[in-house]
């Protein structure tokens, strides 16, 4: 659901740490190989990898996703663009993202969904100032829908584990929203306040109904 509430040496961008990533209470394993098809060199992980080259794999051409998700980044030490990789096959570097600008993965991490509700804030100027979207148990394929601009500042996840993509139809740089508070797009790791479309990631066995909260309210600036 959504309400909005009216008046983001390598080149790499890395998101500010928000604490230490707890240990999944179940084992989750991705499997990464060198070569497009799952052929190459192969490596299982089950625990984050700051650098696959560390593990012996030069590079990244296909994934098995045996038990997720998993974000996978194109920088060492979880920096640059981030891929949400849910469970299934990605045989090659098209089927994990479809924004044409790299080919790259380079660290891997489990990603942290630790609730079955999800409600998501989104704000038009940094620090929660400015108009307001809320999401609850839904995914918004296009903000401009539901009347909510492409500027996204500050978020604030309070349940869930979200992914917010730059364009519509989610497509573009993907960016990670855990249970957390962003104050600024550079808290997710953006390089401008951009966000047009936003889903849940979640445990395929969740299917609730969303719902849209529609309220208008306008802050004083």
């Amino acid at each position: 659901s959504a309400s909005m509430v009216g008046p983001g040496g390598s080149g790499c961008q890395f998101a500010p740490a928000k604490g230490t990533h707890p240990v999944p209470l179940f084992v989750l394993q991705v499997v990464v190989f060198e070569f497009e098809n799952f052929r190459g060199k192969k490596v299982e992980l089950s625990a984050e990898c700051k650098d696959v080259i560390e593990k012996g794999c030069e590079k990244v051409g296909s994934i098995i996703v045996e038990s997720g998700p998993w974000v996978a980044f194109e920088c060492q030490a979880f920096g640059g663009e981030q891929f949400v990789l849910e469970k299934g096959e990605y045989p090659r570097w098209s089927t994990w993202t479809n924004s044409q600008t790299n080919n790259c993965l380079l660290s891997f991490r489990p990603l942290r969904v630790d609730s079955a509700d999800h409600k998501l804030h989104l704000f038009e100027n940094p620090g929660y100032a400015g108009r307001k979207m809320e999401i609850v148990d839904d995914d918004v394929p296009s903000m401009w829908v539901h009347g909510f601009q492409d500027r996204v500042a500050s978020a604030k996840a309070l349940n869930g584990t979200w992914v917010g993509y730059m364009f519509p139809g989610y497509r573009g740089r993907q960016y990670i929203f855990e249970h957390g508070d962003y104050k600024h797009w550079n808290d997710w790791g953006a390089t401008v306040p951009q966000i047009q479309s936003v889903r849940r990631v979640r445990d395929m066995q969740w299917h609730k109904r969303g719902y849209y909260i529609k309220v208008l309210k306008y802050f004083i600036c």
